[in-house]
């Protein structure tokens, strides 16, 4: 499959709301590294056990520096309670209208009672300093993904 964002691509200008309802744009995610990864939906078994294994890993991020940025359609009362309930502590980004989705390619389709249904392709970016793509998961495999992301920020920081 071909996508229109790849490695060594510059991140894309974007601006949404965090779960408080603070604005957010790409100009705050420069100065990296950043993590940001896509999934379809707060509270439910893979999401849920993603951001968690990100949560339990937050010391290996914070020796990188790097910030983690969780974006999904959810509003942010569905973040907030998803934060809540789980312990979160890193940012999670509202994309109810999938502009954010869209800009990183990763809105796909599929049919749902005889309908086109969007839906988000679980990925994962890693983004240096500069605002250049660094790293690419796509589709993520929920098992081992954490541990993959700290190989990659490793193996990009000794570079």
């Amino acid at each position: 499959m071909s996508y229109k964002l790849n490695i060594g691509d510059q991140l894309p200008t974007f601006k949404g709301k965090d779960h408080t309802g603070h604005y957010f744009s790409s100009e705050d995610v420069m100065g990296g590294p950043i993590v940001m990864y896509f999934y379809p939906k707060d509270n439910t078994p893979g999401c849920t056990k993603e951001a968690c294994s990100f949560r339990d890993h937050m010391d290996h991020f914070d020796a990188f520096d790097a910030i983690v940025i969780g974006v999904s359609p959810d509003n942010a009362q569905s973040h907030e309670a998803f934060i809540e309930s789980h312990g979160l502590n890193f940012t999670l980004l509202t994309d109810e209208s999938l502009d954010i989705c869209r800009k990183f390619d990763v809105v796909k389709e599929r049919q749902e009672n005889g309908k086109n249904s969007p839906y988000i392709e679980r990925t994962t970016f890693i983004i240096d300093s500069r605002g250049i793509i660094r790293w690419i998961e796509r589709p993520v495999n929920v098992e081992g993904h954490t541990e993959r992301v700290l190989k990659a920020l490793k193996e990009s920081s000794e570079r």
